[in-house]
């Protein structure tokens, strides 16, 4: 199914994952008549305003009402139809948490969050609207599949694979116009397993979101650069995460770095921690992300350089892990 996705590596540039988002649910629309689509004020915004165009009457706009709205998806849901809700990330994590836990997955019903303007890539628009810890939300809630795709292919496989899915699902996708990261939708997407961007021995960087590309563009720099072999693991999905792709890192490599665009509480970067301590292993180990703080306001470039979550940051931190042992010796009896 993801191969009828049409855009070029070309077109796909001046495309967000949330204009794919909106092509791939009009996609879904086209096929299956019990798709319906609903907004809090923000079809624009989310482009989700692009099944309203197609399907007027499967669209519903409950105004600014996001607890309405999931509340309202419930039901749906319950009735047989499978309803995807869009509304900023902040705002489906934070301002409806209770309808989110209780509504959708307390009855575990098959309903479909597409939480756009995550971490800050809605940058300019203030705090308020940095969605800075909705991982540490949605990953605690059960039932919840969660997903942070890395470019728009990917947001495309991310939808197909929720709609193909029961249950409920929180994708979490940028504002802006991503980078592409992949060549075309055929790459090998899995729900629940990472995707191998770079091989390395040396080092493993698992990042998730935006930070995908950039993680990418550390690795190919500091192979040029510093002669170091770094591997990079695409985490799109959160919950479940790929605990064999984080383990064979530790064993491989030994030095695992994280990066994500959220909190380092509660996100990637612990979700990746408590998987490398329940097995007993030991790694040398950092976490790239928002410091527990409040992040600056500016264009997301700007504060993914300011937050040190963009190539040079990662950069640097790949450069100073590797001046850390984690032991003297390369045994790992002495671990099991």
């Amino acid at each position: 199914m993801a191969g009828a996705l049409t855009y070029t590596a070309v077109d796909s540039t001046s495309l967000s994952t949330a204009e794919i988002y909106g092509q791939a649910l009009v996609e879904l629309g086209r096929a299956h008549p019990e798709v319906v689509a609903l907004t809090a004020d923000l079809a624009k915004s989310t482009k989700i305003g692009d099944f309203q165009k197609e399907f007027p009457d499967r669209f519903f706009n409950v105004g600014i009402a996001e607890q309405d709205m999931f509340g309202i998806a419930a039901g749906m849901a319950r009735a047989g139809l499978v309803p995807f809700l869009s509304s900023f990330s902040v705002f489906t994590s934070l301002r409806a948490a209770d309808q989110l836990h209780t509504d959708l997955c307390y009855q575990n019903v098959n309903a479909k969050v597409i939480a756009t303007h995550s971490g800050t890539s809605f940058g300019q628009a203030g705090s308020t609207h940095h969605a800075i810890c909705d991982f540490a939300v949605t990953r605690g809630i059960p039932n919840l599949t969660v997903i942070c795709p890395a470019d728009g292919y990917e947001t495309y496989n991310a939808v197909m694979a929720a709609y193909n899915t029961p249950g409920p699902f929180y994708i979490r996708i940028n504002r802006g116009f991503d980078r592409v990261l992949y060549k075309d939708a055929n790459y090998g997407f899995a729900l629940g397993k990472a995707v191998t961007v770079n091989e390395g021995s040396d080092l493993t960087i698992i990042a998730t979101g935006s930070c995908v590309f950039q993680a990418f563009e550390a690795a190919k720099f500091l192979e040029v650069n510093d002669g170091l072999k770094v591997r990079v693991l695409d985490m799109h999905t959160i919950k479940p995460i790929d605990r064999d792709a984080i383990l064979k890192a530790v064993m491989d490599t030994r030095r695992i770095i994280t990066v994500e665009d959220h909190n380092v509480i509660g996100g990637l970067g612990s979700a990746v921690a408590e998987v490398v301590v329940e097995s007993g292993k030991g790694c040398a180990f950092k976490k790239l992300g928002i410091q527990d703080q409040f992040a600056p306001i500016g264009l997301h470039e700007d504060i993914m350089n300011m937050l040190g979550i963009d190539s040079n940051g990662i950069i640097n931190a790949v450069r100073d892990l590797m001046k850390m042992d984690f032991e003297e010796d390369d045994d790992w009896d002495d671990e099991a």
